[in-house]
């Protein structure tokens, strides 16, 4: 099968997490990415460690690969030329930067647009172009408690926690490949570029449009519940006899299936999730009594037998051992020129259109890139490299 985006090349000036994460989608569907770093430390991802694998970061090494390799000095006129001739082979843009800096530089949307009226610009910040709160520094935790999620991410007592991953980030990611192919879709009509702004701030907001909605339909001010769900009863995690397991009895009929194989009676004061959520202390106590009674295990059999939605609290290494991820692919084996081999996490839309190459050393294509998109001859890359305005990393 063709690859889906094998004709879409996109140069990739975003760092950290929100932006490659962006790309790394865009790559595993077949996009040519070019990630341009800058000459001497490259992407901040590529210090965020320990761990290591090898000599790089290990959080570089997932969240990079399939993509290729350019250094350039972006503070040098010389390596903005590039930059701006780079962009005139490219459908899509990337950045991350804060609001501003790319206007700073001379690589703004209007001034690239002038050059390539189709390229898709696509910028991810904390809290988008515009507002009040444009200006303000942004990082993952920061905006998991400016959008309301922290508010109610915690344990029943009321200890705020963070949410266990980047959340902001990946949906922001997310949300920027929608924003990206929606204005791919849209150009192939009108043959013109769009300038796509996406924002933390705006992308949790609404992932949380079900939080919202609730709110906003009787004005009560939601809180931490733990694992506890405010609108389905029961839904969360209990302990057994020697294990956590989670469970979810989001619909009548789930709860009749859930009743019977834990054995207990039809009590009226549960016999609908309206009641159920009146009487949630009650239900819950009843729970963890007849929970506490057998192993994890014989639980999980027994409600899935019964079409109940439930699982084991798997840790990461479980879950990296489990037959699903093996099945479904999901942490292939890379080897990279300096790290050798390692585990990344795979590709989540299947089947995956583009097959995959390691994280990119600090600039290892860029000669290569520069060869083949522009032109350049063996000449001219050694006198960039000579003026230090770009970077290619030596692999023997």
């Amino acid at each position: 099968m063709p690859q889906s985006l094998a004709d879409i090349k996109v140069l990739d000036l975003s760092h950290a997490l929100a932006g490659p994460y962006c790309t790394l989608l865009l790559a595993d569907s077949g996009a040519q990415i070019y990630k341009l770093e800058p000459r001497h430390l490259g992407d901040m991802g590529r210090g965020w460690g320990p761990p290591f694998t090898g000599d790089q970061s290990s959080f570089f090494l997932g969240l990079n690969r399939g993509k290729y390799g350019i250094s350039i000095d972006l503070k040098k006129p010389a390596g903005i030329d590039l930059c701006k001739a780079l962009t005139r082979k490219m459908d899509v843009l990337i950045e991350n930067f804060r609001p501003g800096t790319m206007d700073r530089l001379g690589l703004g949307y209007d001034a690239l647009k002038a050059i390539n009226p189709k390229l898709i610009y696509c910028s991810i910040s904390g809290y988008g172009q515009d507002g009040p709160s444009r200006d303000e520094a942004a990082m993952d935790v920061v905006v998991q408690a400016s959008s309301g999620l922290l508010s109610i991410t915690g344990t029943e007592k009321g200890e705020i926690t963070r949410c266990g991953y980047g959340v902001s980030d990946i949906t922001a990611g997310m949300f920027a490949v929608i924003g990206i192919l929606t204005a791919l879709h849209a150009r192939e009509r009108s043959g013109e570029g769009r300038y796509v702004d996406i924002s933390m701030f705006d992308s949790m907001i609404s992932a949380m449009s079900s939080n919202y909605a609730s709110f906003l339909g009787d004005g009560r001010i939601p809180g931490t519940m733990g694992t506890r769900y405010p609108t389905v009863v029961p839904y969360g995690v209990y302990n057994t006899k020697d294990r956590p397991i989670a469970i979810a009895a989001g619909s009548e009929k789930l709860w009749t299936a859930f009743r019977e194989a834990l054995g207990i009676e039809d009590d009226p004061q549960f016999r609908t999730n309206a009641l159920r959520i009146q009487n949630r202390e009650a239900l819950d106590r009843l729970l963890n009594q007849v929970f506490e009674q057998r192993t994890a295990e014989d639980w999980i059999r027994r409600l899935q037998d019964d079409g109940v939605p439930s699982s084991l609290v798997l840790n990461f290494g479980e879950v990296i051992a489990h037959p699903q991820s093996r099945f479904r692919q999901m942490f292939p084996v890379l080897t990279h020129p300096t790290a050798g081999e390692h585990q990344v996490s795979g590709p989540p839309i299947k089947p995956a259109d583009a097959p995959t190459m390691p994280a990119p050393l600090l600039g290892q294509h860029t000669k290569q890139v520069l060869a083949e998109l522009l032109g350049f001859d063996q000449q001219a890359l050694a006198d960039l490299e000579e003026q230090e305005v770009v970077f290619n990393a030596y692999i023997e």
